[in-house]
């Protein structure tokens, strides 16, 4: 009797105020007043956000040229599988009205291409990514291998499916003169992509380091080949590649490409003016029914010409602000009927 005694008090909490719930504490008693306060203080600076951030996306300079249909011929030689070596160009004169100026980035942007669904997102094998095991393709659900039993690296559905066309801006001082606008491919990725989740295999060499492994089939050259001017950006670190790596949400994205290099002429940034861009076509959308452009956009520190945030902002703050009302009148409505109601008290 005594050992059950003991084990049954063994399982008592300690006696202290901690385990015993005797700490003090503070329990809040607020007034209509205060909740009401509360309230109006809360819309208010929701609609102040949404006012600022409305007017800085509005402030922001942009401007899209959409090239599927302007490219048509392009898009039409694409269409047929045999014709992938072949190369298309195609130039698209615009009219810049006034100066971008600052910093000035380049997008792509897709209209109807899937990047969310789930066995796309899953296509791809990570261990490649690091650079610690080339040959290891069971992760990707598609392109894992060629015909003869050769590893792909990069394998899986989004790296086969890489955007690639080439975008060159060049801006149209007069009808005789042509400057290519510089623009920089490095710094447009996310860090932690870069430095973390994207890795090259620890080579001397990097060609040597991807022997016995062949590239995706619908890549023009290998990966340790994408960039020929800017040997360090090459492998799995490149920048271009990072950036497809991440796949958007919806169907309708765009995806930084470039940024401007500020000299010479684009010391301030882009000048108004005659500009076209050369591109050359290589990435089809006809097939799937999706459209393709590219967008010339300046950023302020609210992020890009996007309304959404600052429309939630307002929106929230209109909404708190009527509830703030409805609250007050019924307040108000509670306190005229106590002023009318005789009070009575009950003796005991």
């Amino acid at each position: 009797m005594e050992g059950r005694s003991h084990k049954w008090r063994s399982r008592l909490p300690d006696n202290t105020a901690l385990k015993q719930q005797r700490l003090p504490a503070y329990r809040l008693h607020l007034s209509a007043s205060k909740v009401l306060c509360g309230f109006f203080a809360t819309g208010a600076f929701c609609l102040g956000m949404g006012i600022i951030l409305i007017l800085s996306a509005k402030s922001i300079k942009e401007i899209e040229i959409n090239y599927t249909n302007i490219c048509a011929n392009c898009a039409e030689l694409r269409e047929n599988a045999i014709n992938f070596d072949k190369e298309c160009t195609c130039s698209i004169p615009f009219y810049l009205p006034e100066m971008m100026q600052g910093n000035v980035y380049m997008y792509y942007k897709l209209y109807g291409f899937h990047q969310n669904l789930y066995r796309y997102m899953l296509s791809r094998s990570n261990s490649q990514l690091l650079g610690r095991n080339l040959k290891d393709v069971r992760s990707c659900d598609s392109f894992k291998k060629t015909h003869n039993g050769t590893p792909i690296c990069p394998c899986g559905a989004i790296a086969n499916s890489i955007f690639n066309d080439t975008i060159i801006l060049s801006y149209n001082l007069n009808s005789s003169i042509h400057i290519k606008v510089p623009m920089i491919s490095r710094g447009i990725t996310w860090w932690t992509d870069k430095f973390i989740k994207f890795q090259n295999p620890i080579s001397k060499n990097l060609p040597s380091a991807f022997a016995g492994t062949a590239k995706p089939p619908h890549w023009p050259k290998p990966v340790y080949e994408l960039d020929r001017e800017d040997v360090g950006n090459n492998g799995f670190i490149n920048d271009d590649f990072i950036v497809w790596m991440r796949t958007a949400a919806f169907p309708t994205f765009k995806k930084l490409h470039r940024r401007l290099h500020r000299i010479q002429y684009f010391t301030e940034g882009l000048p108004a003016g005659n500009y076209s861009f050369n591109i050359t076509y290589n990435f089809p959308v006809t097939r799937f029914q999706g459209e393709k452009s590219v967008v010339l956009s300046t950023l302020m520190w609210s992020g890009g010409s996007s309304l959404f945030l600052g429309l939630a902002y307002t929106v929230t703050g209109a909404m708190t602000w009527l509830a703030s009302f409805s609250l007050m009148a019924i307040h108000s409505m509670q306190q005229e009927r106590k002023m009318f109601l005789p009070s009575y008290k009950i003796k005991l």
